[in-house]
């Protein structure tokens, strides 16, 4: 029976990391559209909610590919790693959410294969037997469509960001079991010194954001940004060219290239709007815009806007904010 297979390898010590059931609400549709089997694989160990999800999400199998190397979280081996579990199962399609890693393995387990390969896919059907991928397109302002012929294996990276994670009318108990990796081949041909560390809430997972563009005019106004982030009970983004200029850290930055958020509210304080900017932030629910150009490109994604210098502005709205909260408290 044909398969359709969910990669969630960047898994947290807690579970499944974001954006695993999103792609697998869209595996799910794509292997009843194919009547083939859907299965989740993890690389390296299962996180103690894999079966569970698996199974919400209609999944009949859950397959962990082990091995030392996998845990170091080197891309050569993650490779290997894919590479050889689509050589064994031949799935129609191997579906994994566009995180940065896979942006970095999907293309090269594609380029390994010999494979066709969709990035920013948001929607995948099945039409004469062809694969049809719907994808965002220009950082998210236009869509295009790719159909994909033969029954060979396709990849799709998955933005997630655009999709819903919806549990299947029938849940299943997965088959769990181990999928056999040979690395011993393998050697990593970048070393990592010293990995990056993360602390504390990440953007990806905020409910308010409050992000800062060059229309802040100096790195010291960044400190509006934040304090207006922290009177409303949310997290500080920034656009590219503030981490470019060193203003804030790249872990703040919001966009194609940065992280990928879907906030209860977005407050866009400064930035203009371009489509690299707005592939970070347009999933969310509101977006509110403050910018002095009343042309800027991000009133035509905004609910609300206003019109005016952030000089002016923000400090009203700390001090609107602080006071509310403390009202409330």
């Amino acid at each position: 029976m044909a398969k359709v297979l969910v990669c969630g390898w960047d898994t947290q010590a807690d579970g499944l990391a974001p954006g695993v059931e999103e792609t697998l609400t869209l595996g799910r549709k794509l292997a009843a559209a194919l009547g083939a089997e859907l299965g989740l694989v993890v690389l390296g160990s299962a996180p103690p909610d894999a079966a569970r999800v698996a199974g919400r999400h209609g999944a009949s199998t859950l397959e962990t590919l082990a091995d030392p190397k996998l845990a170091a979280g080197g891309s050569d081996a993650r490779v290997e790693a894919l590479a050889q579990l689509c050589q064994a199962h031949a799935p129609r399609a191997l579906l994994m959410p566009q995180t940065f890693d896979a942006r970095l393995v999907a293309p090269r387990v594609a380029g390994r294969l010999g494979v066709p390969i969709v990035m920013n896919g948001i929607d995948v059907d099945v039409e004469n037997g062809a694969l049809r991928v719907t994808a965002t397109a220009y950082g998210g302002d236009t869509h295009a469509l790719y159909e994909i012929a033969g029954d060979g294996t396709a990849l799709v990276c998955v933005s997630t960001t655009a999709l819903r994670a919806e549990p299947a009318p029938e849940p299943r108990t997965p088959v769990v079991e181990e999928f056999p990796v040979d690395l011993r081949t393998v050697t990593e041909r970048i070393r990592v010194l010293e990995p990056a560390k993360t602390e504390g809430p990440r953007l990806e997972e905020a409910n308010t954001i409050v992000a800062g563009g060059r229309g802040l005019g100096a790195a010291e106004h960044f400190a509006w940004i934040e304090q207006l982030a922290e009177a409303l009970g949310g997290m500080a983004g920034a656009s590219r060219p503030l981490v470019d200029d060193g203003w804030v850290d790249a872990s703040r930055q919001v966009g194609l290239t940065g992280r990928i958020t879907r906030p209860a509210l977005y407050i866009a304080v400064g930035i203009s709007g371009a489509s690299q900017h707005m592939a970070g932030c347009s999933a969310a629910k509101t977006i509110v815009a403050i910018n002095r150009d009343a042309d800027a490109a991000i009133f035509r994604h905004a609910r609300y806007g206003i019109v005016g210098d952030c000089h002016e502005i923000l400090p009203e709205l700390i001090r609107a904010a602080r006071a509310h909260r403390a009202g409330g408290s």
